[in-house]
């Protein structure tokens, strides 16, 4: 009798636990949600069968109660977790977000039998919203290529009224010196921008004496460098050492590229009032300390500028070269450097003929590509043209819908190009513009060109 009495007492407390818990969790939803009343049902049931177990004797009867009161117990939770959650009714406050379509639960009651299953909303299908490769290359040559007008405006102005600035200190400052009238150029004047991150080319031409210097080409000087020339004074017996206000950059009977930078660095670092000149053109204007060129930058409140002093030395054959102060190492420091984008500018533009200029728009492309990509950024303006320049002549088809196939070319043909590491310059195959590039650099570039060519969608 008395073990009866006890195991009645026992399935009481039983009762009286169980009718908490449920009155625990079923007040839990309406305060804390379904979530945390799902939490708080887990932790709740983990505490009563700890309870259950302590409290539970050995016999059958008890064991066979244990187990049908578990099994309640996670009946229970699993209503819980099933319950749907209410979903959030998107704010009227913010209609910039996208508002989701309702999924249907499946839950949901069912509809008339004879609805039409075509009747409700449809999704659209992705391979519709798919854009071809083409088309991606040009929504990326609007969106990163092409430059406002009113900026080109803007800029060519600047780089105007800089160009007066300069001219008129060199004639007040070295009155001595012929030079030329300084006249802007480059890309932007090219039409070849790409972007706003190329730079404004400022020529500053040396006016030499004819008959007083001659050209004597890198490969038959010490530097043996088929990129430069030497500029040797001539005529001595005639007309001495001190007869061209030039004499004074001689080293070694030779014009001085090395010695002429160095006295324009200090110039535009430390003698011109570039504050003042800034205030007057309605912008900031201070040199760049630290790269080795001789470097403007101009900060406007609609764009900002970079412009390149290049002391050049024209006329001096009949070939017409081009040939430009630049900081070379070893040897060819005192050279000067053949600068070809005058030539490569003029042979896009008569390649392009007539056409649509899809040529240069591959290289607008190819430009904005590689210097907004970290690891291509070795690849270089020059670089670039060549593959475009010899993609011009092999191929027939310059149509605006063939520049993807054209882009695709030509990353291929970098490709091949840095397998061999080699790139021959277009106008003089002597030159190889991979030569400054080193091994690890050459299987970087090659790697990241590789993954674009299996999706060129990851290069834009």
């Amino acid at each position: 009798m008395a073990e009866f009495f006890q195991k009645r007492g026992k399935r009481h407390d039983d009762d009286m636990l169980g009718s908490a818990v449920n009155f625990l969790l079923a007040n839990a939803r309406l305060v804390l949600g379904v979530g945390g009343a799902a939490v708080l049902g887990i932790a709740t049931l983990a505490v009563k069968r700890l309870i259950d177990r302590a409290a539970s004797s050995q016999d059958e009867d008890d064991a066979k109660a244990d187990a049908t009161s578990l099994e309640d117990s996670w009946k229970e939770l699993s209503l819980l977790k099933a319950t749907p959650r209410p979903q959030p009714r998107p704010s009227l406050a913010a209609p910039s977000q996208p508002v989701l379509l309702p999924v249907p639960s499946l839950f949901a009651p069912e509809g008339p039998a004879g609805a039409d299953p075509q009747s409700s909303p449809q999704l659209a299908s992705p391979g519709l919203l798919c854009l071809t490769f083409q088309e991606k290359l040009l929504a990326f040559e609007r969106d990163h290529v092409s430059i406002p007008v009113s900026h080109v405006a803007l800029a060519k102005q600047l780089a105007g009224d800089i160009a007066l600035e300069l001219q008129a200190y060199l004639r007040s400052k070295f009155s001595e010196l012929p030079f030329g009238v300084l006249v802007p150029g480059g890309p932007l004047y090219d039409g070849l921008q790409a972007g706003a991150a190329d730079d404004v080319r400022l020529l500053v031409p040396l006016v030499l004496e004819p008959g007083l210097w001659s050209l004597v080409p890198g490969m038959d000087t010490v530097a043996r460098d088929p990129r430069c020339w030497a500029v040797r004074r001539t005529q001595l017996e005639f007309c001495p050492r001190g007869s061209s206000p030039w004499d004074r950059f001689l080293v070694g009977g030779y014009l001085s590229s090395r010695v002429l930078l160095e006295l324009f660095r200090k110039v535009l670092a430390a003698s011109i009032n570039w504050p003042v000149i800034g205030s007057l053109l309605g912008c900031l204007i201070w040199p760049s300390v630290a790269s080795e060129e001789l470097l403007l930058e101009v900060q406007h409140e609609r764009l900002e500028l970079t412009v390149a002093v290049l002391l050049a030395i024209t006329g001096t054959s009949a070939e017409d070269r081009l040939l430009v102060a630049w900081p070379l190492e070893g040897p060819a420091g005192n050279l000067w450097l053949q600068d070809l984008y005058p030539a490569e500018a003029a042979r896009l533009r008569a390649l392009d003929g007539c056409e649509v200029g899809t040529r240069r728009r591959l290289l607008l492309l190819l430009c904005r590509v590689c210097r907004g990509h970290p690891a291509l950024r070795q690849l270089s303006r020059g670089h670039l043209t060549q593959v475009v320049l010899r993609l011009g002549e092999e191929e027939a088809d310059w149509a605006e819908e063939a520049l993807g196939e054209r882009f695709l070319q030509a990353v291929e043909l970098l490709i091949c190009s840095l397998e061999r590491a080699s790139l021959p310059c277009h106008f003089n195959p002597g030159v190889n513009l991979f030569a400054g590039l080193c091994q690890e650099e050459i299987d970087s570039l090659g790697y990241v060109l590789y993954l674009g060519l299996q999706a060129p969608e990851g290069l834009l």
